[in-house]
């Protein structure tokens, strides 16, 4: 339910830059703007972790200028007291894992000096996704100068988590030579439920994944406007969902899932 008094925002869960930056070099910066506009989201750092006991910082985004040092002494030491740590390897398969809410009370005394009172990071918000033997551990921060997250706002980060932690993790997994159009169109050839879609609905619906209007996809595929709003509804009743986002969320899945493209 929308907090009272607030207005309808139609760029609510809107992560389609992010989804669009997948592989490309500017990615951190792209992902952070988002997260900034939908949630306010400050800094986010992505850590990979596997299950031989490794840590990688990935990313580090945003507004806190020792983030560098921190993603360097989690990777390094600190990921090992994480009180995340159980709930992450507990919970080992495709479906993303949501954190537990932040509390302060919840690390050790030196942790927390290191992290969150020398850094002023104030709140937290984390979730992660498992790809085969690594875990994609993605959080987003607020600091001192912006406050701790509003209800609205952790409310949003639930709604996008699922698909920035599978753009994450399909962004650090993508090859370098596969170009975007590429993939997706394998995609759309081998695997349920995308494959079931007629070839005129696959390349409208390829097409919207690309970042193309409706009215681009037109002109792309010589047809009307009447004619791509009918095939784009008539996907979108097969694969029973109602939004871009939606649609977003299933390749994301595909792409970040244990079979990726084999």
């Amino acid at each position: 339910m929308r907090p009272h008094g607030m207005a309808p925002d139609p760029a609510a869960g809107d992560v389609t830059p992010a989804v669009l930056a997948i592989g490309r070099p500017d990615f951190p910066n792209i992902l952070i703007d988002t997260l900034r506009r939908q949630a306010g989201v400050g800094h986010c750092m992505v850590f990979a972790l596997t299950r031989a006991g490794a840590a990688r910082c990935l990313l580090d985004a945003g507004n806190i200028p020792t983030g560098g040092d921190l993603g360097a002494a989690y990777a390094g030491q600190f990921h090992e007291s994480d009180p995340n740590r159980d709930a992450l390897f507990e919970r080992e398969g495709s479906a993303p894992i949501m954190l537990p809410a932040f509390a302060p009370r919840m690390y050790g005394a030196r942790y927390r000096k290191i992290f969150f009172n020398d850094s002023g990071i104030v709140d937290k918000f984390a979730t992660a996704i498992w790809v085969d033997d690594t875990c994609f551990y993605v959080n987003f921060y607020r600091i001192a100068a912006q406050g701790r997250f509003s209800a609205v706002q952790l409310a949003r980060l639930q709604s996008i988590a699922p698909a920035i932690g599978a753009s994450v993790a399909r962004h650090f997994q993508q090859a370098a030579t596969a170009t975007p159009d590429q993939t997706l169109a394998a995609l759309f050839a081998t695997r349920a439920p995308l494959a079931a879609l007629t070839p005129r609905e696959q390349e409208v619906c390829r097409r919207i994944l690309l970042g193309f209007s409706s009215e681009a996809i037109s002109q792309a595929l010589g047809i009307s406007l009447h004619s791509t709003l009918t095939y784009r509804k008539r996907a979108y009743e097969r694969l029973g969902i109602s939004s871009q986002n939606e649609l977003f969320g299933i390749v994301l899945r595909l792409l970040a899932g244990p079979h990726g493209l084999n």
